[in-house]
């Protein structure tokens, strides 16, 4: 199969790499345009660039998919198939009428559930027991194609969205190859997705990771992991912004107001209460400063039973 591949992040690189090991004619990588990043604003490649880069696979990197040069290039190439994973914008018609067969995403949930950009941590955030990935074939809108492939996984109660993304991106590198095969043989089965069953996973931001301490404290925890490793979860001591990393929901009896340290275990970590129960925070961040465990935090800064957490 001769194939051109759309992706961005380090999601995508695991498949990319599944590609390139594979009997597949990879011919060309499509990743979003460099970006300026950090204190210096240096020029930042994607994942997926800085892979191709070392296969020393053709690189292109459109501003506008539409682009008539970028259309006018990648249809020189006579594709089989597209294969998207975690590119960060919907193709347009003009794209997907390029290849001989038809485009493919890797979508890291159990469509019609978790359309949309953040599928991986508002499965967690939401306290889903299990997710999966979808393999579509393609039309103009966001995850609504035709099921391809779905493989089922479950969510462990210590997964983060980091750790969850990483087996979700392992499995669905072989899936994506699987269905490769089936695709080439003719023998892949397309199911019409329930439209009425779809939910969403809208883009996260940063603000969107305020912790909002009147919720109860297993909320809190899904939240917090569903935020971890990006952008992480935070709140205040006083005017210190602090990234919650660790947390463990306990019960606890009524009549705390939310967000008050009602203990400071030096063995453990900092107990807050919640809108229902505590939460153990076990470890943390100060703004610029490193991770650390909370035991080592409150030997280092004065944290005081009753104060709040805003």
């Amino acid at each position: 199969m001769k194939i051109i591949f759309f992706g961005t992040n380090q999601f995508a690189v695991i498949s990319l790499e599944a590609l390139c090991n594979s009997k597949h004619e990879l011919t060309a990588v499509v990743t979003q345009p460099d970006k300026k990043r950090g204190r210096g604003l240096k020029l930042a490649f994607t994942p997926v660039k800085v892979f191709a880069e070392k296969r020393g696979l053709k690189i292109y990197q459109p501003s506008l998919l539409k682009e008539e040069s970028f259309i006018r290039e990648i249809s020189k190439i006579s594709p089989d198939l597209l294969i998207v994973v975690s590119y960060g914008k919907i193709l347009p018609k003009e794209v997907l009428d390029i290849p001989e067969i038809y485009a493919i995403n890797l979508h890291a949930s159990l469509l019609p559930k978790y359309r949309g950009a953040a599928p991986i941590n508002w499965a967690i955030i939401n306290g889903e027991t299990e997710t999966g990935i979808t393999i579509i074939k393609m039309n103009e809108y966001m995850d609504q194609g035709d099921i391809l492939t779905s493989r089922k996984v479950k969510i462990e109660p210590e997964d983060t969205a980091g750790s969850l993304s990483d087996r979700l991106a392992r499995i669905g590198a072989d899936s994506l190859l699987e269905t490769i095969e089936l695709i080439e043989k003719d023998k892949a089965v397309q199911l019409s997705q329930d439209d009425r069953a779809a939910t969403f996973a809208p883009r996260i931001k940063k603000d969107d990771a305020r912790i909002d301490w009147s919720k109860t404290s297993v909320e809190i925890s899904n939240f917090i992991r569903g935020m971890n490793p990006h952008p992480g979860a935070f709140t205040y001591i006083g005017e210190k912004l602090v990234k919650i990393w660790k947390t463990k929901s306990l019960s606890a009896p009524e009549g705390y107001n939310a967000g008050e340290i009602v203990g400071l275990k030096k063995e453990q970590g900092i107990v807050v209460s919640t809108g229902k129960g505590y939460l153990l925070i076990t470890e943390l961040q100060l703004e610029a400063k490193k991770r650390m465990r909370a035991v080592e935090f409150l030997r280092g800064h004065k944290v005081k039973i009753g104060q709040k957490l805003t």
